[in-house]
């Protein structure tokens, strides 16, 4: 069976640790971008769930990607952090507003990054996701939700994405504060892993991205890593998937050597 696209990178572009140990010694400021996206195959924006930005800036970012690259971002801060989510409809419609869908078809996923003390209410989770739409400006939507209070491990939740009206999926997670929790509820799968180690040149030992790479390989292939734990019998359909992983925190000097380590076992 063909397999979908596995696009791997690191969160944001700009990071002073990252000169002199990623970034070459005199590299201009308005350089990182191009030659992070040369290197890497995603990115996941993070300066999107403080603040607004212009459609010239999402088209300008995108300009500087090659083809086949990816940007998935963070949505606003302002709609996340609420305490009724289904009461966010003005601020999502606020966010679509500031056009993201500019980027086109390098648009990854959307993230809606839950505050670690919000607890799952099926109800406001289900109201929530109504307002999430398949598609903006002609451009279709993939939206991941990042819930990290332990209430969210509860089959009921994976149940509502898997049956929302827009391809949504929770974010995996590989961290020692959370179950890597494995299920499948749309036609992708993201990834943050945030394990890395500052000792390690490439942030994680090669034993463990040998076994990412796998993992990965096993998601786009339509199929779900038989060494990580699910929620639910729910069986997702077999089918190629696109996977998006990003090396998130943890010792943040070294994601992007682990992102290119594990790209170049991908190859």
């Amino acid at each position: 069976m063909a397999s979908g696209r596995i696009v791997v990178g690191v969160g944001g572009w700009t990071f002073e640790p990252w000169r002199g140990t990623f970034y070459p010694n005199g590299l201009k400021k308005d350089a990182e971008l191009a030659y992070m996206a040369e290197r890497l195959t995603a990115i996941e924006i993070n300066g999107t769930f403080y603040r607004g930005q212009k459609p010239e800036t999402f088209r300008k970012w995108a300009d500087a990607a090659p083809d086949g690259f990816r940007f998935s971002m963070k949505a606003s801060r302002f709609t996340t952090s609420r305490k009724v989510l289904a009461e966010g409809a003005e601020s999502i419609e606020k966010f679509w507003a500031t056009k993201p869908t500019a980027m086109g078809d390098k648009l990854g996923p959307i993230l809606w990054q839950l505050p670690a003390t919000k607890r799952f209410d099926k109800d406001d989770i289900a109201s929530f996701l109504k307002l999430l739409p398949a598609e903006v400006d002609g451009v279709k939507l993939r939206h991941v939700i990042e819930a990290g209070h332990e209430s969210f491990a509860d089959p009921a939740f994976i149940e509502l994405l898997g049956n929302a009206g827009a391809q949504v999926a929770q974010v995996i997670l590989d961290d020692p504060d959370h179950p890597t929790l494995a299920d499948v509820t749309a036609d992708f799968v993201y990834l943050r892993l945030e394990r890395s180690r500052d000792a390690i040149e490439t942030g994680y030992p090669e034993d463990e991205l040998d076994v990412w790479a796998e993992r990965l390989k096993t998601y786009a292939a339509g199929g779900v890593p038989k060494d990580m734990s699910t929620l639910t019998a729910r069986a997702p359909e077999n089918k190629p998937r696109d996977v998006f992983c990003f090396f998130i925190s943890g010792a943040k000097v070294r994601n992007p050597a682990a992102a290119m380590a594990l790209i170049e076992r991908l190859r």
